[in-house]
């Protein structure tokens, strides 16, 4: 049964999401983990098989599912000689090949396929032509030839009544390998010598299953659940003496990351980072929830920084455990970072992981940047003690419009505009910053809300900001609708005049309650703009987000800007397959996190959805996000057609371009007498000059196949002079 739930002052009422609506993407969603029920053998050694004693190379499509085997011999499964396990008897021999079909009834409930691997000397499996696990004998991906001898010697083991090798294959491995109905397991065993006394060849396939179905066979009665691990990477973190994390200081400890190319086990060893740290609670409303999230800094034995690379992130001492608590689907913020990071401003990496803290399992979190002055980070000068005039104080600030936390003015400082906002200095801090840095960046925000407050705000509003970087944090904050949108974490940073000077806005930041999970004040639903939350139910948004956006130039600037993101990284299949693609990546960590963290079918606060079960919150979000971008295609502000553009100087069409729309390469026929010097100019979406073209003659062919999807104006110059423009789509 599923939940819904929406809240307005408390009062329950329904929400635009119909149970029809979120039942649509259900089928797209088996890569859903859920609790194995029970194991169950679709694959015995006993089976009949197809077998092919190697004295000559079988074909090279012996492994695939097509091949034609009815040349083969078919016997029991157990082909060898000599070591009393054989049920099928061959001659002396270098190798042997066998193939077995088997049917799978219905593969969204298989969560593991395990292979067990009982043989001598050295074999290689496939599944359905795909290299599976190999053993004692060549490279990986090369299969070996006919004679090829195993490595070294490799004893039998299911004869002496021990265990067979265990292969096990996760979602992430075989989920793109098997089908529905008929299947092939196919694999060569070699001896280790000609002259050998023995030769053996035991496999089985099990399977686990996540519901109660019964489709296949018992396991064999030496079977053992395996401890299959996680998929994601583990933190492992010990604080010294078992000293509780607290809200401030920062308490000591170790953190040991397991990162193994398969699966990781607790127990496994530190492969991604091994060392000292300092740990605190972080968050403002989140600290009531019993999942807390974490600041931690990666430190060296003496208590120094140690600026590390984890998981792959640029190297930094700075880092964040966040928990999702109130996001059941745990990926809010992963896929609203993923959205930012795809416009190509700075937005914080992540990484999905399992944390244990003193031996206590706290469920899965994402490892984040913090966000803080960094080449790798937000990438703006790094303002210096001296730095009190002149050049040098005119960037490398970054601030954040946030609660008004402040004792004293040195925290930041409220605008004098309405509503008042609270900035806040981020970094450097307010005990970093000088009274001339303090008073500057204040001077500079303040200048920046008189012009808005002006009667010209619409022609000098970009003296002061960088309106491409406005127009990316705008799309990407309004596809996740959060409650928080423009008034909290609403971060922004300066750069140095040499640099441009301008504001830039982000990096985007804490999308927990976005994306429909907020049940306060002003409506979740997947309909409606966030920026006009101001002035119908929540008057706590800068008076200038509005003004500014509503600008026609801006308006028709994030219009084209939008279709330019939807034709790719935000097209819907792009992202419900990121959305899936982190599921296949979490395995069944969802499963152990609502083990911990029992919150499934039970209203969490701010919850505006409830679900029984973790699929249903997860259909939630993709539903949700689902009617978002289609309501923002259809609503969409501005008219990228009218895109303002520099005078055109001739008087009639000067030149023309086809086909149009087009993708790799374009003609352009210009109209002009004279020719010599002309040059094509492209800009994209945002009015930045991506490429320049020459086009001296009266019919150019010009390679367009360097541009990404998108809209662009082409404008022709003559001697330095604009003559003309022409819209162009890239496909």
């Amino acid at each position: 049964m599923l939940h819904l739930h929406a809240y307005s002052n408390m009062q329950k009422k329904p929400t635009l999401h119909t149970l029809a609506a979120i039942l649509c993407l259900m089928i797209s969603t088996s890569a859903f983990s859920q609790n194995i029920d029970h194991w169950e053998s679709a694959v015995y050694n006993t089976d009949q098989w197809s077998y092919f004693v190697g004295s000559s190379e079988p074909s090279s499509q012996w492994i695939q599912p097509n091949f034609d085997a009815s040349a083969w011999l078919v016997d029991q499964g157990g082909f060898g000689y000599d070591d009393g396990d054989d049920n099928t008897t061959i001659a002396a021999t270098s190798s042997v090949y066998i193939r077995k079909s088997f049917n799978l009834i219905d593969t969204t409930v298989i969560k593991y396929l395990i292979l067990q691997a009982d043989y001598d000397d050295a074999f290689v499996a496939y599944l359905n032509g795909t290299e599976i696990a190999r053993n004692n004998i060549g490279t990986v991906g090369t299969p070996p030839a006919h004679d090829a001898l195993a490595t070294t010697f490799k004893e039998a083991q299911l004869y002496t009544g021990n265990q067979p090798e265990t292969y096990s294959l996760t979602p992430n491995n075989f989920r793109s390998l098997i089908k529905q109905g008929s299947n092939t397991l196919a694999i060569q065993i070699h001896n280790q010598s000609l002259t050998s006394s023995d030769l053996s060849s035991n496999f089985f396939l099990t399977l686990g299953i996540s519901d109660n179905s019964n489709n296949y066979r018992s396991t064999p009665s030496w079977f053992q659940a395996p401890n299959l691990g996680s998929t994601l990477p583990i933190f492992v973190i010990t604080t010294d003496d078992d000293a509780e994390i607290v809200d401030e200081p920062k308490v000591d400890g170790n953190l040991g990351i397991i990162n193994n190319a398969g699966l990781n086990k607790l127990g496994d060893p530190f492969t991604g980072y091994d060392g000292r740290i300092g740990i605190e609670i972080r968050g403002a409303s989140s600290q009531s929830f019993p999942k807390n999230n974490f600041g931690l800094e990666t430190r060296l034995a003496n208590g120094e920084n140690n600026n590390v690379s984890l998981v792959g992130m640029p190297e930094e001492n700075d880092w964040v455990l966040h928990g999702p608590y109130s996001d059941k689907s745990l990926l809010r913020n992963v896929l609203a970072y993923h959205l930012g990071t795809e416009t190509g401003e700075y937005t914080p990496r992540t990484q999905l992981c399992e944390l244990y803290i003193n031996e206590d399992y706290r469920g899965v979190y994402m490892l984040t940047e913090k966000i803080k002055r960094d080449k790798n980070r937000v990438d703006i000068a790094n303002l210096k003690e001296a730095d009190i005039s002149g050049e040098e104080l005119t960037g490398g600030y970054l601030i954040q419009i946030d609660r008004d936390d402040a004792s004293t003015e040195l925290d930041g400082w409220k605008s004098n505009s309405s509503p008042q906002k609270f900035y806040a200095f981020h970094d450097p801090d307010q005990d970093e910053l000088q009274p001339a840095q303090r008073e500057y960046i204040k001077t500079f925000i303040s200048s920046f809300e008189t012009t808005m407050a002006s009667a010209d705000y619409d022609k000098d509003y970009t003296d002061f900001v960088d309106r491409s970087s406005w127009i990316n944090y705008f799309l990407a904050t309004e596809i996740g609708k959060h409650i928080d949108a423009y008034k909290l974490s609403f971060y922004m940073h300066k750069k140095k005049s040499s640099n441009g000077g301008k504001l830039h806005f982000g990096p985007l930041w804490d999308f927990n309650l976005g994306f429909g999970n907020f049940d306060f004040v002003c409506s979740p639903d997947p309909q409606g703009w966030t920026y006009e939350f101001q002035g119908t139910c929540d008057n706590s948004h800068p008076f200038w987000v509005k003004k500014m956006t509503d600008i026609p130039e801006v308006s028709n600037l994030i219009n084209c800007r939008w279709q330019e993101l939807r034709e790719g990284a935000w097209h819907t299949d792009s992202l419900m397959q990121f959305l899936d693609d982190r599921l296949t990546e979490m395995g069944d960590a969802p499963d152990r996190n609502f083990q911990r963290w029992p919150t499934l079918g039970t209203y969490v606060w701010p919850n505006s959805y409830v679900g029984d079960t973790y699929e249903d919150e997860v259909n939630f979000l993709k539903t949700w996000l689902t009617q978002r971008l289609a309501w923002m295609d259809a609503n969409m502000l501005g008219d990228c057609n009218l895109v303002s553009t520099e005078k055109i100087v001739a008087e009639t069409k000067p030149f023309s371009i086809f086909p149009n729309p087009t993708a790799g390469v374009i003609y352009l026929e210009s109209y002009l007498a004279n020719n010599q010097g002309n040059v094509l100019r492209t800009f994209n979406s945002l009015g930045a000059e991506v490429a320049t073209y020459q086009a001296s003659q009266n019919i150019n062919k010009i390679d367009i196949s360097t541009l990404a999807k998108g809209i662009y104006t082409l404008k022709l110059y003559h001697e330095n002079t604009e003559i003309g423009y022409e819209k162009l789509v890239v496909r």
